[in-house]
């Protein structure tokens, strides 16, 4: 994409994420992991704190390292599932650092709908530019749907700054957010 001009030249830098205890890490508050287990157990609600590693640390480094465009404009977190809630919570919480947000199939329904409290907050739309999308066969896809409508409502427009896409019988898979990643980066990078 990048030979042929559809996308700006960058570098994608993965985090391998904690594995069963990734619910901590990308989280933003302290929900309950399991209301059906006999002791409910909470996260952690660590995105604030995984957010500053990423912001205060990782960055600093991987700009220091690599011949990276410091600027937050060139600058974008993206992830899938808990990993498109964390994008958005982490976005929204360091719009200083990260202004390019890929959220996929984001897990909407984290704490009874955290998300959502979280943009409802925001006084002063950040100068974020999102790509948020859900396949229709996943559970709880028109929570996607709502909270493009609530962004819509804190001053994000579609096709400009938000982009949604509502895939027709996607399922919540590696293989479908695959299948969107490369519309997802173009619209956040263009040349």
């Amino acid at each position: 994409m990048i030979r042929k001009k559809l996308l700006a030249p960058l570098i994608i830098v993965a985090i391998a994420n904690m594995g069963h205890d990734r619910i901590h890490e990308y989280s933003p508050t302290r929900g309950v992991i399991d209301a059906k287990a006999k002791r409910s157990k909470r996260s952690r609600g660590l995105a604030r704190q995984y957010g500053q590693f990423l912001s205060e640390e990782l960055k600093p480094y991987i700009d220091r390292k690599y011949p990276t465009k410091r600027e937050t404009q060139f600058t974008g977190l993206g992830g899938s599932s808990l990993g498109g809630l964390v994008t958005l919570a982490i976005g929204i919480l360091f719009p200083r650092t990260f202004t390019r947000l890929m959220v996929m199939s984001p897990s909407i329904w984290w704490d009874d709908f955290a998300i959502y409290r979280l943009v409802d907050s925001i006084e002063e739309k950040p100068p974020l530019k999102i790509w948020l999308d859900t396949g229709t066969s996943e559970p709880g896809w028109e929570q996607a749907r709502a909270l493009r409508d609530r962004l819509a409502k804190k001053g994000w427009r579609l096709r400009d700054d938000l982009q949604y896409m509502e895939v027709e019988g996607a399922e919540h898979t590696e293989a479908a957010w695959g299948a969107r990643v490369s519309p997802a980066l173009r619209f956040l990078f263009p040349p």
